[in-house]
Order: C-alpha cells, then sequence, then structure tokens
C-alpha cells in the first residue's frame, strides 16, 4: 500500500523548528541592534550601528563630497 504524500510525519518536529527560528531571530536583533539614524534593525556587519540602507545613504553623501571637492580644485 503506498503512502499518501501527507500523511508522512517530519523528521523534525514542527515545535522544535519553531524554537530554533526564534532563537536565531532573537540572535540577530541581540547582536546587530537598531539603526542610530532610523531605528529600524541595523545591518549585522555595520561598525556604525546603521542599517544597510542609512549606510548605503552615507557612502553615497560620501562620494557625492568627493566628487564635489574635486570639482572645486
Amino acid at each position: 500500500m503506498k503512502k499518501r504524500p501527507g500523511e508522512e510525519k517530519p523528521v523534525v518536529p514542527k515545535e522544535i523548528i519553531e524554537q530554533a527560528k526564534r532563537a536565531i531571530q532573537s540572535d540577530r536583533v541581540s547582536l546587530a541592534g537598531r539603526c542610530k539614524v532610523c531605528g529600524s534593525d541595523a545591518a549585522p556587519n555595520s561598525s556604525e550601528g546603521l542599517c544597510w540602507v542609512c549606510r548605503r545613504l552615507k557612502i553615497s553623501a560620501w562620494r557625492d563630497m568627493d566628487q564635489q571637492m574635486s570639482a572645486q580644485e
């Protein structure tokens, strides 16, 4: 007798999977913290404590400022 696809038991119980997801999420938030500018989740690789959007805006502003400085010279 063939088993139906919906009748198989999962290898790992759903409760354990949900606990693992919650643990990972809380670790990410606690490691990264909050963005100093907008308050959203900070990027984990940001040493300044900025989210990825604010970090990109900062980099773009630096690039624009460097271009303006070279144009004035």
